[in-house]
């Protein structure tokens, strides 16, 4: 007997102008419209009704987001957006044949598809340089995206999408593994740990990013953080545990 999870979301997007350029020409069209979905997972199909676009879909982490999407059920739309010279190109994946647009086509493409599928997301792991103008893209149309790639101007990339109102998640890391380990060679205190531990002082959290534990040796490594022992020349790992002050 399969089991059925239903789940229901809506957005009300606010009045929206934007001009697209395409053949030359000069269009300008306002989104006024009431986004909504249900998501329906069955343990028999495990198929998932939400498409996603990945972005940078040629680099490693473009590639295993697909993986870990196409193994949730998730559909993958065979588009993505790439550097110039990688314009036309097709990059298969999981089956999928993913076929790559350049700068100059990246408006059009993301109308079109949002129009086709209003429950869209985008995942981007392209290149520093592509973050913000990427970013004003998305916001833009009113796409909601997860952006994965660091780079670019991070004080703009959060102005751009507070302003807009789109639902975006920013995040310098996004493992499920979060101590601060790494290969012997690396002097300094992980950037992302300092940057996780700001989140959490943000949260309320006394914790000051001199009281991080490093952990460069490979024995400590393998008997205490579990690093495999293939993976000790080159690593990250991280892990946080947070106690309440009533020890709740």
């Amino acid at each position: 007997m399969a089991l059925t999870v239903m789940a229901a979301s809506c957005v009300t997007l606010k009045p929206r102008t934007f001009t697209l350029s395409h053949h030359g020409k000069q269009r300008t069209s306002t989104l006024l419209r009431r986004r909504s979905y249900i998501a329906v997972v069955s343990m028999s199909t495990n198929k998932i009704d939400i498409p996603i676009m990945v972005n940078g879909c040629s680099g490693k982490m473009g590639k295993a987001v697909i993986k870990a999407a196409d193994s949730a059920g998730l559909q993958i739309l065979p588009v993505s957006f790439g550097s110039p010279d990688e314009s036309g190109n097709i990059v298969q994946v999981c089956g999928n044949d993913i076929k790559i647009h350049g700068p100059p086509e990246r408006e059009d493409v993301l109308a079109s598809i949002y129009d086709e599928h209003p429950n869209l997301i985008v995942v981007d792991y392209t290149v520093p340089a592509a973050v913000n103008d990427n970013a004003e893209l998305y916001c833009k149309v009113g796409v909601p995206f997860v952006m994965g790639t660091t780079g670019g101007d991070r004080d703009l990339l959060y102005k751009t999408v507070e302003d807009s109102k789109i639902y975006a998640v920013i995040s310098p890391q996004m493992g499920k593994q979060v101590l601060e380990s790494h290969q012997a060679g690396k002097l300094d205190t992980s950037g992302t740990a300092k940057a996780v531990i700001s989140c959490f002082q943000k949260l309320g959290v006394s914790f000051d990013t001199d009281k991080i534990q490093m952990i460069r040796d490979p024995k400590q490594q393998i008997e205490v953080v579990g690093v495999p022992e293939e993976y000790l020349s080159g690593h990250a790992f991280h892990m946080y545990h947070l106690t309440s002050p009533d020890q709740t």
